[in-house]
């Protein structure tokens, strides 16, 4: 453990306990005895921090008489409490639930390492603490870690990307020149939002259909963010583009307790009708993810308008049923 990380330690200890006696602090630390004296006085002396001796019962403490500083006091560039710092294991195991835990992790490596001493914590009860955070993500499209790598720095970094991209509605890949502008997370598949060079336009790539990235010299074509939301978020589904009609859903009283809670589109609109039904309106373009989310509540759901969305939800569900003899 560094020096910076016993200064955080030994205030944590301190604070989180009431007071410490000089051996415990030597135990938890496990540095000599001279060390540990150096760095109280440096804590005391060069960063104001309100430590004081109680001889009566041999403990450090932290001074609230306004004498010795503010108890309040926190290291300079250490700004985490512990609450904080339990909000960060729980982050870092979001973070490996994620398809790019391979790139993100290891670069967030040398601050979780860090984590246990700050919290005055061993690293065997840091792995307890994180094994009781769970991240699932069903139906997980994987992306090859040395792709998501190139693209994120090439995102970070201003620079055009070379990829080679297989689309699967035409089944053919193609060779694109593009200038990154935002990584979507989305269903637990992460996607690139870029200027396409060749069709001049916003186009969303899906990662897990890259099957080459190289960064290129070129700096990349800036988009304003808010023309990137306009044209990519603007309707339902990570394929949606701007809104070319409005979908009118009606769910029933069972399905409306979870619904009514869910955000479907930002723009959504729901109301509930008066037998306890939910009415549910959102913009959309293309009906394809859409029709597979009214799907997932079978007979709970029935699309009022438009009538192309409800008819082909019909058939959708007609030919499903055909595969059972219905």
């Amino acid at each position: 453990m560094d020096r910076t990380e016993r200064f955080y330690r030994i205030e944590l200890l301190i604070r989180n306990r009431g007071g410490v006696n000089f051996e415990t602090l030597l135990e938890e630390l496990e540095v000599s005895r001279a060390t540990l004296k150096r760095d109280l006085q440096y804590l005391r002396e060069r960063m104001d921090a309100p430590i004081v001796y109680h001889r009566a019962d041999n403990l450090y403490r932290l001074s609230d008489d306004g004498q010795h500083g503010d108890a309040s006091h926190q290291l300079p560039g250490v700004w985490f409490s512990e609450p904080e710092l339990h909000a960060l294991l729980s982050m870092y195991q979001l973070i490996q639930g994620l398809d790019s835990a391979e790139v993100l992790g290891r670069h967030l490596q040398p601050l979780l390492d860090k984590l246990p001493a700050m919290m005055g914590t061993t690293a065997a009860e840091a792995r307890e603490l994180m094994r009781r955070v769970r991240i699932v993500q069903p139906a997980r499209r994987s992306v090859p870690a040395r792709w998501f790598e190139v693209v994120g720095s090439a995102l970070h970094r201003r620079q055009r990307l070379a990829l080679a991209y297989f689309s699967r509605g035409r089944q053919e890949e193609s060779d694109r020149v593009v200038s990154p502008q935002r990584l979507v997370h989305y269903r637990s598949t992460w996607y690139l939002d870029a200027w396409c060079h060749a069709s001049e336009g916003l186009r969303r790539f899906a990662l897990d259909a890259v099957r080459h990235a190289e960064t290129l010299p070129q700096k990349a074509k800036n988009v304003a963010m808010s023309t990137v939301e306009a044209e990519l978020d603007g309707s339902y589904g990570i394929f949606g583009g701007k809104p070319r009609g409005q979908a009118t859903l009606i769910f029933s009283r069972e399905a409306a307790q979870w619904v009514s809670h869910e955000e479907w589109h930002p723009e959504q609109r729901l109301r509930t009708l008066a037998d306890g039904r939910l009415e549910m309106r959102l913009p959309y373009a293309d009906a394809t993810e859409l029709t597979m989310d009214i799907l997932r509540h079978g007979p709970d759901v029935k699309v009022m308008a438009p009538a192309s969305l409800a008819k082909l939800v019909g058939q959708r569900l007609r030919d499903a049923a055909s595969q059972y003899g219905g």
